[in-house]
């Protein structure tokens, strides 16, 4: 007697009502189709090894182009007038639940088949949320089923089945993740962007922290998922008489922040191992007050999942000055060596390199070269003299341009290109920021973005999407007591921290510069104080916190940007140390001695791509690639360009490409889907020679790498897509063969 007959037959006996049995037989087949770990979307980008694929098929060459919009799923939790927001989670989906979170991050249950939603939970309680939140992480003992999601400063358990708080965990269903670190818990404010991920009893758990001097540092920690409890850390800038240590300051530990993993990370569940892969150190343009390699910035780093011990690393940028961070989780893969197999990391980064390492040690499997970069000419640096430089596989990136690759969408323009590029500092790769500014290629946007890459484990070929965004570095000194901002009236100060911190992105007129840079011009008519304000303290998608920027300043930074020129206030005309590194003086460090020995400059520039006077891109295309590389061989299978900016394609000439920061799935079905680029595609393409074989327009840009199940029979695939004038929450959408 086969499981079907046996259940129907215990229903019988019992005399089971018809709805009961319906949801039970629901159960047994939910979305479950094998005990393969790669039929399922139940860990964020697909599995706990961030491999992004799926060994469903349903979905395949022959037929994805009959692939058609199943539902669509709009939280409409936006408030009222809010201008359009973007949610960046990728969907996970147990049994016939979807789970995801919104832009403003509320939890939803949906129906995975239908796409109604089951239950919700709003971790603010009405307040106005938002941030950058990727997903979600779901755990289970029999019948106990927890989400764990983030929220603010918070981290939450909720019940999987009816989304209430688990009152056993944290103070009622929350922990307050400001504990635990080195600074004040009322005073800082540790927003992770990623979600964790499960290793038995533990969610271990990245951070999102200011880029900005006076920064939290990154620390790594593992929470036990019953009782919140924090059960270990792992400190990314080193203490007294801990590994790496002596590549900073005698002191650093008091004062540097950063360092921090903010993309998510991979495990290794037989080896009991967490990898993670670092960001630069802060400030990360400037680093005289921390002068070293600056261990464990921009390091891929293996760990003891049960203890948080250092197993190995490898840092791919000494001393970082070019906000490379590593962005997003190291993909765990397999590769054949001379008949063997060899398990290995496979990290890519935002300079183009990827760096495949053996998964025990932390080795180079490829050459890896150290060779002599550019010295930095801004007093107080110390650049270091050497970086490390992939041999194999090549760069997907573009690392290295001439006059002849300016854009020349006129002659005028082209020639103003050549003569503004001439006056900046440019020699290749790792050329360091300067007070004249520096062309920088690739920068902070480019390469690989946080999407990161696929891996298929029966191919060995690694998926990697690519951009093109070269950026001007211009670092201008900043007085560190403000003492030109002494006498000056509330709106005035306002206008001041302005000017530092906000105009190189939002513009010197506040109109800003497209979607990444919003304009601010009538922002009291989108948003009110406390949204304002929660904005700035907690940052989102490229924006920063600016916590510790802004604090004690509230009502300065809001009386400009609300342009409330009479504004006053009782308190002392004197701003804070606005660039003072509060956690240094807090420690003992001497002040005066500090002072004396760190100046401090800001990119003014940062984040600004390299343009033309009319505003056009800087630099020819390709602005956007897909890359299949083999990771046995270090060779590239195939590299196609992806995206396309109808506005700035010649006539009869190649598509533009387009940048991106989500990054591609791959299938067994034969396919790789890849959207997020600017024309508002979701795409698939041959995974064997990366033909595209289907696309449709959204109604925006998908903000999430996609997920893929399968629920009574049927294979979805889904995406969380960004708000627009219509619709200014977003949604997620889902697509299956008819």
């Amino acid at each position: 007697m086969n499981r079907i007959n046996k259940i129907f037959l215990i229903l019988n006996k019992r005399k089971f009502e018809t709805g009961i049995c319906m949801f039970i037989l629901v159960i047994f087949f939910g979305c479950h189709t094998d005990n393969n770990e790669f039929s399922t979307w139940s860990v964020y980008k697909g599995d706990a090894t961030s491999s992004g694929y799926s060994g469903l098929n349903q979905i395949n060459k022959e037929n994805v182009n009959q692939l058609k919009a199943a539902w669509t799923f709009y939280p409409n939790d936006t408030l009222a007038g809010a201008r359009f927001e973007r949610s960046e989670c990728n969907p996970i989906v147990i049994d016939t639940i979807m789970y995801i979170t919104s832009a403003r991050h509320r939890v939803y249950a949906i129906n995975a088949v239908t796409g109604k939603k089951i239950w919700s939970f709003d971790p603010f309680n009405g307040g106005d949320g938002g941030g950058v939140n990727r997903g979600l992480t779901f755990w289970q003992d029999g019948n106990d089923k927890r989400i764990l999601f983030t929220a603010g400063d918070r981290l939450f358990a909720l019940n999987a089945m009816n989304g209430l708080p688990i009152v056993k965990f944290g103070e009622n269903g929350k922990v307050n993740l400001n504990i635990g670190m080195r600074g004040d818990p009322k005073a800082i404010s540790i927003v992770p962007t990623s979600p964790g991920i499960v290793f038995e009893d533990l969610l271990i758990l990245g951070t999102e922290v200011s880029e900005l001097y006076g920064a939290e540092p990154g620390y790594e920690r593992a929470y036990n998922i019953r009782t919140g409890k924090l059960e270990w850390t792992f400190h990314t800038i080193p203490l007294p008489g801990e590994p790496g240590y002596e590549t900073w300051p005698k002191d650093a530990w008091k004062y540097v922040g950063g360092a921090n993993d903010w993309g998510g990370m991979s495990l290794d569940k037989k080896r009991g191992m967490v990898f993670l892969a670092t960001g630069s150190p802060s400030y990360d343009s400037y680093g005289a007050d921390r002068k070293g390699k600056n261990l464990f910035g921009n390091c891929v780093i293996a760990l003891d999942a049960r203890t948080g011990k250092l197993k190995w690393y490898y840092q791919t940028v000494h001393h970082d000055l070019w906000d490379y961070d590593l962005p997003a989780p190291p993909n765990l893969v397999t590769i054949e060596r001379n008949g063997k197999k060899i398990d290995a990391v496979a990290q890519v980064s935002k300079a183009g390199f990827l760096y495949v390492l053996n998964r025990e040690t932390g080795a180079p499997l490829f050459p890896i070269e150290e060779r002599p970069v550019p010295a930095s000419d801004v007093a107080g640096e110390e650049a270091w003299p050497t970086q490390p430089f992939p041999l194999k596989p090549r760069p997907y990136s573009r690392q290295f341009i001439t006059q002849d690759d300016l854009s020349d969408f006129s002659p005028g323009a082209h020639d103003s290109l050549i003569n503004e590029s001439s006056k900046l500092r440019y020699e290749g790769l790792f050329t360091p920021p300067s007070v004249r500014g520096t062309f920088s290629l690739p920068a902070t946007v480019g390469g690989a973005e946080w999407g990161g890459a696929a891996y298929d484990p029966y191919t060995n070929i690694l998926y990697v999407k690519s951009n093109e965004s070269p950026e001007i570095s211009l670092l201008q000194k900043i007085d560190r007591d403000n003492k030109n901002l002494k006498g000056l009236s509330v709106y005035d100060k306002g206008d001041a921290i302005y000017a530092t911190y906000c105009a190189g992105c939002h513009g010197a007129d506040r109109n800003g510069s497209g979607l990444r840079n919003p304009s601010l011009l009538k922002i009291q008519e989108r948003m009110n104080t406390e949204s304002v304000l929660s904005k700035i303290r907690q940052g989102g998608g490229r924006m920063p916190s600016f916590a510790n920027i802004i604090k004690g300043n509230e009502e300065a930074i809001v009386a400009y940007l609300f342009q409330n020129k009479n504004a006053t206030t009782d308190e002392e005309d004197n701003l804070r140390e606005i660039q003072r590194n509060e956690m240094a003086i807090k420690h003992g460090l001497d002040r005066a001695s500090y002072e004396d020995t760190a100046s401090r400059y800001l990119n003014v520039t940062a984040y600004r791509s390299f343009k033309g006077p009319d505003g056009n891109p800087g630099i020819k295309p390709p602005w956007g690639t897909l890359n299949a590389i083999n990771l046995n061989t270090g060779e590239y299978e195939w590299k196609i360009t992806v995206g396309n900016i109808e506005k700035f394609q010649k006539k009869g000439g190649p598509i533009t490409g387009s940048e991106s920061m989500t990054g591609p799935i791959v299938t067994s079905g034969g396919l790789v889907f890849l959207g997020g680029t600017s024309d508002k595609k979701l795409m698939a393409f041959d995974k064997k020679t990366g033909n595209l074989l289907w696309e449709i327009m959204l109604p925006g840009i998908a903000t999430s790498n996609p997920s893929t199940y399968m629920c009574n029979g049927k294979q979805f695939v889904a995406v969380s897509v960004s708000g627009t004038k219509e619709n200014a929450g977003g949604s997620v959408m889902s697509f299956a063969l008819p």
